[in-house]
């Protein structure tokens, strides 16, 4: 007996005939219109490949997609449906942005997660919808691929990547890895948070056997936390939920060690976004974008109200301030924790809400040549007073997302590169990894890259507009008449 379909199944199926009929009418993905490349021996040539089947991934691909750049992969190293953090070390019940923003639609509504949401829930549920789940999130994301045909190939790891004449060879592995490298003119690190360095870990934990300790965004087992003290370090929105899930699992208590005096309160960032910021940013002289994010850095953004709630709520939750971390050391099972104010603290597990560091020297991928990319220490010194080491590590991308030379002709292929992630931050403003900018970030990349790949086949195109020849006139549409 056939059953009817659900409401959410059917409205599913509607828009995905809305989202397939707005392509249509915007003629996209647009045709293909750049030459095909081959070696001479034979091996294929991409035109793009992208690192990463994220949000960021997918919306560079659509974005390019909709340019008739169409020779292009997406690689992830995550099974299929677990890209990104969102199942992964994204701890948080829900996502800080607001829910009406249109995250990577690229300027569709009929792709924008209010859509998605609606054609299951109707408008009722939409209007009564907080915040987003995050679980939700990543449902919505695997709609988008799936509505949008993206080529993402799973589980395939990019280990390094070398030049190979005018080419990128990508030395890849993993289940689903092809036999042999791949080849491609460009190549987009769609890579998130810690694309262009890692987890940021200090020293203070090298004493410490690494079963006792974690960062933010390792794979912790929080069932074994059940009865055990845990210190978190850091006050961000990590370490914050990372908090939560160790109380929730029936933490005996849970202790934040803080640096700073007091909890920031303030979402600075948020306070000035618009469409104005986010295209006016990228120009600014770089005196102004380094100040803009030394003040974003220092005066720190704030956990969620409601991940602090989801802490606080537990009576053997505690923040403590002017509480940083000087030393540690085991004594017996027992982890001690010297804290500036000169008190030891004492747990059975250790977790590092640190956050996340800019170094690209930590990636494998660009191994033997990281040290040649254009940092902005290199490029910019600032004021005594705005001095930041951290800030100094960012790359100093160009407005393509592309790595730059620190020493011209060194390494011309990083032209090649495009530092889609968190990296080009300070270079380009919140448009690589951020939900509210990446669709604007898609669309300057996915542009930059279709102007350079038609320079370089100038030569080509040149020869196909003297080749094209297919009539518009018959010749039967007039009659010459003599001069009377």
């Amino acid at each position: 007996m056939t059953q009817t379909p659900s409401f959410a199944t059917a409205g599913l199926d509607q828009l995905n005939a809305r989202v397939r009929h707005d392509l249509a009418c915007l003629n996209l993905p647009a045709a293909n219109w750049v030459p095909s490349r081959h070696t001479a021996s034979g091996r294929h040539v991409h035109d793009v490949v992208i690192i990463g089947g994220g949000q960021c991934g997918m919306v560079a691909a659509f974005a390019l997609l909709s340019g008739g750049i169409r020779n292009i992969r997406i690689l992830d190293r995550s099974p299929a449906g677990h890209e990104g953090p969102w199942l992964d070390y994204a701890r948080m019940e829900t996502l800080r942005s607001p829910k009406t923003l249109p995250g990577p639609s690229y300027g569709m509504g009929s792709l924008t997660f209010r859509a998605w949401y609606e054609a299951q829930f109707g408008s009722d549920a939409w209007e009564t919808l907080d915040k987003i789940p995050r679980p939700m999130w990543m449902d919505y994301l695997r709609w988008y691929r799936q509505v949008l045909d993206l080529p993402i190939d799973n589980e395939v790891t990019v280990e390094h990547v070398r030049p190979e004449g005018d080419l990128l060879q990508l030395e890849l592995s993993g289940r689903n890895a092809p036999d042999e490298p791949l080849l491609t003119r460009k190549l987009i690190m769609a890579t998130g948070r810690e694309g262009t360095g890692g987890p940021k870990i200090p020293t203070f934990v090298d004493p410490l056997p690494r079963h006792v300790w974690a960062h933010s965004a390792d794979e912790i087992d929080f069932a074994t936390l059940a009865d055990k003290r845990v210190v978190v370090v850091g006050v961000g929105a990590s370490a914050v939920d990372n908090a939560a899930e160790a109380l929730e699992h029936g933490a005996r208590e849970v202790r934040h060690l803080i640096r700073r005096p007091a909890m920031p309160t303030v979402n600075k960032m948020m306070g000035i976004g618009s469409f104005g910021f986010t295209h006016g940013y990228a120009d600014l002289p770089d005196a102004w974008r380094w100040r803009f994010m030394h003040y974003s850095f220092v005066t720190q953004t704030p956990p969620p109200r409601g991940s602090t709630l989801r802490v606080s709520r537990h009576s053997n939750a505690h923040f403590h301030f002017n509480a940083g971390v000087t030393a540690t050391r085991m004594e017996g099972d027992e982890i001690v924790i010297e804290t500036s104010q000169g008190k030891a603290l004492r747990c059975d597990f250790l977790i590092l809400g640190t956050g996340f560091e800019i170094d690209p020297m930590a990636r494998t991928e660009l191994a033997g040549y990281a040290d040649r990319i254009l940092l902005w220490k290199d490029r910019y010194r600032p004021p005594a007073e705005l001095e930041h080491a951290e800030l100094g590590n960012f790359p100093y991308v160009g407005r393509d997302f592309a790595f730059q030379e620190r020493e011209p002709g060194t390494a011309p292929w990083l032209k090649n590169i495009h530092c889609f992630n968190y990296g080009a931050s300070l270079s380009m403003g919140k448009v690589s990894g951020d939900i509210p900018g990446i669709s604007e970030g898609a669309s300057w990349l996915a542009s930059a890259i279709a102007a350079q790949l038609y320079r370089e086949d100038i030569e080509t195109h040149w020869q196909t507009l003297q080749a094209y020849d297919t009539p518009e006139l018959l010749g039967d549409e007039w009659q010459p008449e003599p001069l009377p």
